[in-house]
C-alpha cells in the first residue's frame, strides 16, 4: 500500500463509519417513530443548531474562552514548574506530591468549593486550570529527567553552565514529553470548563455552553441538547488535531516519532 492510499484510508474509514452511525441514528427515529424529546433525529438536531445558532454559538465562545485561558495557564504554569523541579530537587520533593493530590481529587468536588470563594468565571478558568495543569507538570517533568545520561556527561566536561544544559540540551530532549503533555492538556482543559460550568449552572449562573446544555436537559428541549452537545465535540477535535498538527511540525525534521510517520 503506497503511502497516498494509506492517508486516503486513514481519513475515509472514519468519514464512512460517521456516515454510517448518522444514517443508522436516523433510521432508529423513524423506524420507531420515537419523539423529540425522546430521541431527536439527526435532521432536526441540525436545523435546531441553525435556528439557535445565536444563543448556542455566544455560549461556544464563552467555553472556548475559558478553554484557551485554561490551556495557557496550565501550559506555561506546567513547564515552569518542571523546571523548578528540574533544577532544585528539593522544591520537587516538597511541591510534586501536592500537585498529585491536586489531580487525584475529583473536580466534581472541588467546583462547588471553588463557587463559594471565588466569582463565577474564577472558579470555572480554576477548575479547568487544575484539570489542564497536571499533564503537563508530570510530562515535562518527565521529560527534563529523561536526558541520555551520556550527553549530559559531555555537557559536563565541556563545563557546560546549567542555563546551557537546560537551553541546548534538557529542553529539546524533553520537547516530545512537553508537546504530548500540551496534547492531554488542551482536551482536558475543555472538560474542566465543561464540568465548572455545570457546576454554576446548578447554583442558577451560567453562559457557557455546558450551562445550556443543562438548561436545555431542564426544559427538555432535547434538540438544543444534542446540537450543543455536537458544538462541544466539535471544539474538543479542533483542539486536538490543531495541538497534533503542531506536534508534527515541530518534531517532523528530527524527532523518530513523526520522522517515522513522513517515511
Amino acid at each position: 500500500m503506497t503511502l497516498a492510499s494509506d492517508r486516503i484510508l486513514r481519513l475515509l474509514l472514519p468519514a464512512i463509519f460517521l456516515a454510517l452511525s448518522v444514517i443508522a441514528w436516523d433510521l432508529v427515529v423513524r423506524v420507531f417513530d420515537l419523539p423529540p424529546y425522546l430521541l431527536p433525529g439527526p435532521g432536526l438536531v441540525a436545523r435546531t443548531l441553525v435556528e439557535d445558532w445565536g444563543v448556542l454559538s455566544a455560549a461556544l465562545v464563552v467555553t472556548l474562552v475559558t478553554t484557551l485561558q485554561a490551556f495557557l495557564l496550565a501550559a506555561i504554569g506546567g513547564v515552569l514548574l518542571a523546571i523548578l523541579f528540574n533544577q532544585s530537587r528539593l522544591l520537587e520533593y516538597s511541591l510534586y506530591p501536592h500537585a498529585v493530590i491536586l489531580q487525584v481529587t475529583p473536580i466534581v468536588a472541588i467546583a462547588p468549593l471553588l463557587l463559594i470563594y471565588l466569582p463565577q468565571q474564577a472558579a470555572v478558568l480554576a477548575c479547568a486550570w487544575i484539570v489542564a495543569f497536571f499533564p503537563v507538570l508530570a510530562n515535562t517533568t518527565l521529560g527534563l529527567n529523561s536526558v541520555d545520561h551520556n550527553l549530559a556527561d559531555l555537557f559536563r566536561l565541556y563545563r557546560a553552565t546549567r542555563m546551557q544544559v537546560l537551553l541546548r540540551l534538557k529542553l529539546p530532549a524533553a520537547l516530545p514529553h512537553i508537546l504530548a503533555g500540551l496534547r492531554i492538556a488542551g482536551g482536558l482543559a475543555l472538560i474542566g470548563a465543561v464540568v465548572a460550568e455545570l457546576s454554576a449552572g446548578s447554583a442558577g449562573a451560567g453562559s457557557g455552553l455546558a450551562y445550556r446544555i443543562a438548561e436545555s436537559g431542564y426544559r427538555l428541549h432535547i434538540p438544543r441538547m444534542f446540537a450543543a452537545l455536537l458544538l462541544l465535540s466539535l471544539t474538543g477535535i479542533v483542539i486536538y488535531f490543531v495541538l497534533a498538527l503542531v506536534t508534527h511540525l515541530t518534531l517532523r525534521r528530527w524527532h523518530e516519532s513523526a520522522a517515522r510517520r513522513e517515511a
